[in-house]
């Protein structure tokens, strides 16, 4: 058991430590095409965390287009180059799923100060 704990940790990686639910974030992802990679930047709201340690994940939402496109994201994946904060969001709940279901001023988060 303490083996499992010893091999998690040392895969841990903190890119995204700081980053809270309702903040508005810009992940910048790694991505493989052919044999050439590039980063492409995915930005909106971090509407869910889920999990801990190795399997923790965060759930970005963003319009595009007048559609609604959520990414999960691994916290721990090779693939997040790294993740700026834009910024902050004041919410009072942990899962902010109840976005998706609004539209223009009803579904924006106000900044924290």
């Amino acid at each position: 058991m303490d083996l499992v704990k010893v091999i998690e940790n040392e895969n841990l990686n903190n890119k995204c430590t700081e980053v809270e639910i309702g903040d508005y974030v810009k992940a910048h992802l790694l991505i493989k095409e052919g044999n050439k990679e590039r980063i492409q930047v995915f930005e909106g709201y971090v509407i869910a965390r889920k999990g801990s340690g190795l399997s923790e994940s965060i759930t970005i939402r963003r319009l595009s287009y007048g559609v609604g496109v959520e990414r999960i994201l691994p916290v721990n994946s090779p693939k997040i180059d790294h993740i700026d904060i834009v910024r902050r969001g004041k919410v009072r709940r942990a899962k902010l799923y109840y976005l998706r279901g609004r539209q223009g001023k009803a579904a924006k988060i106000t900044q924290k100060i």
